[in-house]
Order: C-alpha cells, then sequence, then structure tokens
C-alpha cells in the first residue's frame, strides 16, 4: 500500500505528531506538502529545513494537483476548505492514526501504552530503558522525554513505542486513537472518565478499551493495572495473555517495599530493588508497567535498573521551571482530579518542609465543564493553599454546563485551607506576591500555556 504514494500533503501540519510523521516521510524520499491555519517557529522552522512546502490559512487551492495522499489532522473539521475539497474531489485521504500505521508500525513489535493517567511518562521511561538496551526504538510520546530529548523518533526498527491515546481519531473515523496502532504488547495504567467532549460517561470509554484488547494477537501481553477494578472489568473478555502489575496481593508482577523521599522513589520488583528519581506512587507504578514491558521483551533485570536510575522524566511533569528567593515554581500537565491530586502528593514527599501552593487552570474539554465539580476540592488535598484561575474559552460552554471555579474555591475554604479564585494570570501573580515565602512550592497546573505565567511569575517574585 505504501509504495503507491508518491506526495502526501498533510492537512494540520504543525501539531508535534504531525510535523514529525511529515519530516520522517520526507526523510524516505516522499514528496511532501502542508497547510495549517497558522504557521510559526520552531515547527514551521523544522519542517522548512527538511524540505517541506508549507500554506498558510487553509484554502482549497493549496491542495497540490498532484498528491495521491491527504493525511487530514484531529484538528480539522467539516467546513475546513482543504477537507471540503479533499471530499468533493474524492481524493485519497487516511487520518494521523491510519497514516502511522501503513508507514510506520505494521510488521513490527509494537508496545502500545494506554490510560487515563500516565502514559506520557510509562511511554518515555520504556522507550528510554529499551534505548539503554541497545533496541533502538522507534517512538511516539504526547511530551518530551529529558532523556531522549525529543517526542517522536520514527527510526527504521523492529520495536516501536507508543503513546496510545483514546481520544477519536477524526472527524470521519470516532473510534480512540489506539485502535489503529496495531499492538503487541498493551499497557493499562488506569481506567477513569475523561474527555468529556467526546465521551457520555466511563462505560463508553471502557468499550474502547475492550475495542483495543481484542486486537492484542495470542502471542501478545497485556499488562494491567491490578490495583484498578475498571481495568481489570475490561479485560474479562480480553483473548490475549494477561499479567497484572500493581501493589496488591493478587498481582502476579508485585510491587513491594515501596519508599519515598526528597531525591525519588526505591522499590522492589522482580527481585530487584530499582530506584527512580520520581516521586509518589503512581510513578512507581508507572515504572513498574514498563519495567514489567522490557522484561517481555527480555531485557536483562541490571540493564533496567540502570535505565530507571537515569531516567529523568519528561518536561511539564512536575519540571521545575525555575527559582527565585527560595521559591520554586513547577510546572505540571495534571488537569484531571486523578493527576492532580497524584501530583501534589508526589511533590508532598518532595518538598516535606515546604508550604505548596497549587494553581489550576480549568483548560482541558472535561475540567472546563461541570463533571468534576465535586471531585476538585478533593483533589487538592496535599495543597497548602489553592488558587484557580477562569474557565478557559468561557464562551464555548453553555452556562449550565459549566465548572463553576467559584464554588470549588468556597468548598476549598470550608476544609479550612487557604483558596482564591483569581480569573486572569495578572490577578493570580498578584495574589501570590502576597502569599509566598521562602522556602515555597508554586505548582502550575494546566496543560496549555497558561498565558506564560511561569515565567511572569519568576520575574515578578524577583
Amino acid at each position: 500500500m505504501v509504495r503507491q504514494f508518491k506526495h502526501v500533503h498533510f492537512l494540520g501540519i504543525c501539531g508535534t505528531a504531525m510535523g514529525s510523521i511529515a519530516a520522517a516521510l520526507r526523510e524516505r524520499g516522499f514528496v511532501v506538502t502542508g497547510s495549517d491555519e497558522n504557521i510559526y517557529p520552531p515547527m514551521s522552522t523544522f519542517l522548512e529545513e527538511k524540505g517541506v512546502k508549507l500554506t498558510m490559512p487553509y484554502a482549497a487551492e493549496n491542495l497540490p494537483g498532484d498528491a495521491d495522499l491527504i493525511v487530514i489532522g484531529n484538528a480539522i473539521k467539516r467546513g475546513n476548505p482543504e477537507a471540503e475539497a479533499v471530499l468533493n474531489r474524492k481524493l485519497y485521504y487516511l487520518s494521523l492514526p491510519e497514516t502511522l500505521k501503513e508507514f510506520f508500525l505494521r510488521g513490527r513489535h509494537n508496545l502500545v501504552v494506554t490510560g487515563t493517567h500516565g502514559k506520557t511518562t510509562t511511554t518515555s521511561l520504556l522507550a528510554w530503558i529499551l534505548e539503554c538496551a541497545d533496541f533502538s526504538p522507534g517512538y511516539m510520546i504526547g511530551g518530551i522525554p529529558k532523556n531522549l530529548g525529543q517526542g517522536a523518533c520514527l527510526r527504521d526498527s523492529k520495536y516501536f513505542v507508543i503513546e496510545g491515546d483514546e481520544y477519536d481519531t477524526a472527524f470521519f473515523d470516532k473510534r480512540s486513537k489506539f485502535v489503529h496502532y496495531l499492538p503487541e504488547l498493551v499497557i493499562v495504567n488506569n481506567i477513569e472518565f475523561d474527555h468529556a467532549d467526546i465521551f457520555s460517561n466511563l462505560d463508553e470509554i471502557k468499550l474502547s478499551f475492550r475495542r483495543m484488547l481484542n486486537i492484542v494477537p495470542g502471542n501478545g501481553m497485556v499488562l494491567l493495572n491490578g490495583d484498578d477494578a475498571h481495568c481489570i472489568d475490561v479485560a474479562r473478555t480480553c483473548p490475549a495473555p494477561i499479567v497484572e502489575v500493581g501493589f496488591s496481593p493478587n498481582a502476579a508482577n508485585r510491587i513491594h517495599h515501596a519508599r519515598y523521599d526528597a531525591s525519588g522513589s526505591t522499590f522492589t520488583l522482580f527481585d530487584a530493588e530499582f530506584t527512580l528519581r520520581l516521586a509518589g506512587e503512581y510513578n512507581v507504578r508507572n515504572a513498574a508497567m514498563a519495567i514489567s514491558a522490557a522484561r517481555f521483551y527480555g531485557v536483562p533485570l541490571d540493564v533496567i535498573q540502570r535505565a530507571v536510575a537515569s531516567f529523568e522524566g519528561v518536561k511539564r511533569r512536575q519540571e521545575i521551571r525555575g527559582e527565585v528567593n527560595g521559591i520554586k515554581i513547577i510546572d505540571d500537565f495534571g488537569h484531571h482530579p486523578t493527576a492532580i491530586r497524584e501530583t501534589l502528593s508526589g511533590l508532598r514527599h518532595q518538598y516535606p518542609h515546604s508550604r505548596i501552593w497549587a494553581v489550576f487552570e480549568p483548560r482541558s474539554n472535561t475540567t472546563r465543564r461541570a463533571v468534576f465539580q465535586h471531585e476538585l476540592p478533593r483533589a487538592f488535598a496535599s495543597a497548602d493553599g489553592v488558587v484557580i484561575a477562569q474557565v478557559a474559552r468561557l464562551e464555548q460552554i453553555p452556562e449550565s454546563e459549566r465548572l463553576h471555579p467559584e464554588q470549588v474555591i468556597t468548598d476549598i475554604t470550608a476544609s479550612g485551607k487557604p483558596a482564591f479564585y483569581e480569573p486572569t494570570v495578572e490577578d493570580i501573580i498578584a495574589r501570590l506576591k502576597l502569599l509566598v515565602r521562602k522556602p515555597d512550592v508554586i505548582v502550575i497546573l494546566s496543560n496549555g500555556g497558561f498565558g506564560g505565567i511561569h515565567e511572569k511569575l519568576l520575574k515578578a517574585l524577583g
């Protein structure tokens, strides 16, 4: 199928994954072009240096007459002039996950990391372990692992490690992305309700996971969170071999002797002790999943131990962005209540003698809605104080469906903890300047740029 294509055109080419795949196809000798609404560095520079011609904004005339494959990104919707032209002209098109499958995944050992939380960290650690074991894996990760320096590496290798997202594939394919990834080994970290814009309830999410598990081959492997009842439930009819990983007594790969301190975590698995620079129970479980996957492919324990000990984590996951006057600013991608709770719990282990201030932007498609109105106050239990910003893109959510951050603040305050609703970045900074002192820790929780608050805060506190 792949050989018949010569010219590939990408709609939405400046997305991180889209740009990475476009560049990889260019390196394989394809003519590659693409368009996007806004084209700017660093992605535009990266692609132009690879010889990819870019056009903006979207327009039907951007479609090259000789393009024999159009790749349509997840962000593209009906009404996009190029997408409409593709449909009207009956051109051959694929989604990004389908393109990844046909050009990069078919015939390989694909290790797919799934779950509501921890995908990026687990995928990054697994890719790093295989890199240290000289497996030279390809990988596609929804973040930037500090050890690897890039989120995508599409080299020719027997092994491919990929973060398996349950979000939908494209406007013409509402199945989860991970059903396209030809999994040989699947990790299911956990399953919770999320993505309220495309899933109505938890049962719909579990159905997606069942569909994915149903295509794991008989000679493959499913590594399951043995501490998560939803994971156990979705795997009841899975035809592939299953190994449960976790702290519970019924887990075949059971984690023992977990300890957490300011330097990270230590734990025992397969009768070997592992040291991890990341703190918290959830990071230990992420690591145990990656270790179990590496063992399935025969990586020696001593190699895994060295790789885990040298793993530096992922950008935007408990990443220290700076320190000023003894106050640390930490960036974290956490936006689901569970991720917020676990992040704050991990930071509590790392900074036991510091006050922790949590600053949260309700920005994801789920947290902008009232879905977690009652769960969010409990998520901040490990923080010493909380500041919540205005719901992002407020006008897109009907008022009856919208999260009410003021009520979240009221509920937190009722528990005796200082909490404040400050709509803008400027308001948040002004509030924090009155509150923080050495050796406080401020953790910024958002899955977006949050108006550049990190650098602005460092400057204001300095």
